[in-house]
């Protein structure tokens, strides 16, 4: 399966995204991890590709897209918002690990007329944290992203905006989340309450996958994802 890598401006910004799968097949948009890129979802795209038209996007800060002054959740939801009005995504699936997830979740809720059916890969909207998140020193190695990325993004999880909960009842579209179980640093309890409060929710768990779920164990994640798409 190609993966065609390509990039658009969006709001002024250059944005990179992969892409493969026909143009005139059901869309489906990923979002990744922070610190990842769009590549990170090429094993995924290799099979889902076959029946959809999959969509990588690297997110601001990430792989080839622009580095900005400004990292919040928020501004990764206009750049999807952005994205997929440029693709003419009137309506698609949306798959979200980690950052990516989150985004995914605000996204659903602010803007539920445009997403098919949600996945989300082991992450709920940030809880308030037992402790606060310590915010490292830049590594001096050469990295992959914009490091300011980090420091905005755990700045928002120590202070997450408690919407980001009550408004995941305003989630109405199919959605399945995908946890990675006890070797995950996600509490999994969490996984199971954000389930319970969106209204068409499945929790499914790969025992022993960690974070990375679709890293780990790639077989079994595709065969819920596959089970899900189909449903």
């Amino acid at each position: 399966m190609e993966i065609r890598v390509n990039q658009i401006e969006l709001n002024g910004l250059t944005f990179q995204y992969r892409e493969s799968g026909e143009p005139s097949a059901p869309p489906v948009v990923a979002l990744h991890a922070l610190g990842k890129s769009a590549e990170s979802w090429d094993q995924v795209a290799t099979v889902l590709g076959e029946k959809y038209r999959f969509l990588a996007l690297d997110q601001r800060g990430h792989g080839g897209s622009a580095r900005t002054s400004s990292y919040t959740f928020e501004r990764m939801c206009d750049d999807l918002l952005h994205f997929a009005n440029a693709m003419n995504l009137e309506r698609f699936t949306l798959i979200g690990h980690s950052m990516g997830g989150t985004v995914s979740y605000i996204f659903s809720e602010t803007f539920p007329s445009r997403i098919e059916r949600l996945i989300v890969e082991d992450t709920p909207p940030p809880p308030v944290p037992d402790r606060p998140f310590v915010i490292p020193s830049k590594p001096s190695e050469p990295l992959s992203f914009d490091w300011q990325v980090v420091p905005s993004i755990l700045g928002q999880l120590n202070e997450p905006n408690p919407e980001w909960w009550t408004r995941l009842t305003d989630i109405n579209m199919p959605t399945l989340i995908i946890g990675g179980g006890s070797t995950s640093h996600v509490p999994q309890n969490k996984l199971q309450e954000v389930s319970e409060l969106i209204p068409n929710c499945n929790f499914l768990t790969v025992e022993d996958a960690g974070h990375f779920v679709h890293d780990a164990n790639l077989q079994e994640f595709l065969a819920a994802v596959k089970a899900f798409l189909n449903s």
